[in-house]
């Protein structure tokens, strides 16, 4: 696989992904967010990607960043939280993002409680990955690597 070095991701996390590994035996495990951020910043580059990796728990915050990655990246992972299901504004800018979109989830939404069954945000999702925790978060990173090497092969 090929992949132009000048490929630049943004990783959006939403509200309270900055609390992961706080609770050992929560739903999101053990692995601090620095700790997350840093593990796939190490893996993007190995896939010869540059990873803008950033958190917010504001709505407004993360739209702004959607449309700067418009003019600034070629692809877009986003685990929006809670905001997943309920963020109209977060879909209408990610329906903007002219690149790839992979929505990610640390939990199985499915199994969780029902409100979580149903992501606005997965109308503007190119793929969807769940429940496999941090592991979710780099095949994101490898479904975005293959992504932008066929669109640009």
């Amino acid at each position: 696989m090929s992949i132009p070095s000048s490929s630049k991701v943004m990783f959006l996390n939403g509200p309270n992904a900055n609390l992961y590994g706080l609770d050992r035996d929560g739903t999101y495990g053990r692995e601090s967010f620095e700790g997350i951020q840093q593990s796939c910043q190490r893996h993007a580059e190995s896939l010869s990607m540059a990873l803008d990796f950033r958190q917010s728990n504001h709505e407004g915050v993360l739209v702004d960043w959607i449309q700067e990655a418009r003019s600034h990246h070629d692809a877009l992972i986003i685990n929006a939280a809670g905001l997943s299901y309920r963020s109209i504004p977060i879909l209408d800018a990610l329906l903007a993002f002219e690149g790839p979109v992979i929505e990610a989830h640390m939990s199985n939404i499915w199994k969780r409680e029902p409100f979580r069954h149903h992501s606005m945000i997965s109308q503007a999702a190119t793929g969807v990955i769940a429940g496999l925790g941090v592991i979710g978060y780099r095949l994101a990173l490898d479904a975005t690597a293959q992504l932008l090497a066929h669109n640009k092969g």
